[in-house]
């Protein structure tokens, strides 16, 4: 089912994909950076579908979109000081914050389950989505080895067979996925910012938030493609 959505008006059932995503099903969604796949979190054989459908192993946890902080805290064991220095100054917007995941949240992500990458993304038609189904575990709708898809039509193209409804926005605006930030020891100390991937936000503005906060003034520091990765699936 396609769920057209453009700035003034919704073409379909957004009720469609809220209820697909509650059957644990697969539907295709916009956001500010590229187009994802997205499935019920707390749903294990959606997310099961989910990697399935992706050919990634179950080793890289699955990224959770979310619609506000409020959601975010609701899944972490610990929020700390720069996570809300930089949620402030770049959520909503092309950042993923890895971060120590509750225990008890219910997610069910793959890989260790002791982190979770999260994000609130800028676009309207994600927020409302999100808002309606809660948080969304949602990967970038490209098979492993392509380029993410930045409109509805090529990750429809990507999945077919695997979707019950896309949500098409027209093309992904960003078109560059999110700087992913690893927070998931606390605040950063001396060393500064773990930078796992530089997306749509780079490492000095990312330093210059977090140098905001009182004695929290430590440079960013990019690590290489080559170096440590985020063992999370490809973040929106």
């Amino acid at each position: 089912m396609l769920v057209t959505w453009t700035d003034t008006s919704v073409t379909g059932d957004l009720g469609a994909a809220v209820g697909a995503v509650a059957r644990g099903e697969l539907i295709v969604m916009p956001t500010d950076t590229v187009y994802g796949v997205a499935a019920n979190p707390f749903d294990p054989a959606a997310t099961a579908r989910l990697f399935a459908a992706k050919r990634r192993p179950q080793t890289l946890a699955l990224p959770v979109l979310v619609a506000d902080r409020v959601a975010a805290k609701a899944l972490v064991a610990d929020w700390p000081e720069a996570a809300e220095a930089l949620v402030e100054a770049f959520w909503p917007g092309p950042l993923t914050l890895v971060l120590a995941a509750k225990k008890n949240a219910g997610l069910h992500l793959g890989g260790s389950g002791d982190t979770v990458g999260l994000r609130q993304p800028d676009h309207p038609a994600a927020l409302a989505l999100l808002r309606a189904t809660g948080p969304l575990a949602v990967t970038s709708a490209n098979r492993s080895g392509e380029p993410p898809a930045t409109t509805a039509a090529d990750a429809v193209r990507q999945f077919a067979g695997h979707l019950s409804v896309h949500v098409d926005a027209g093309p992904a605006p960003g078109g560059v996925p999110s700087t992913v930030v690893d927070l998931a020891g606390g605040d950063p100390a001396g060393g500064g910012l773990l930078v796992l991937r530089e997306g749509g936000i780079g490492g000095r503005p990312l330093a210059e938030a977090v140098a905001r906060r009182p004695g929290r003034a430590s440079p960013a520091r990019a690590v290489a493609r080559t170096g440590r990765e985020p063992q999370i699936g490809r973040p929106v």
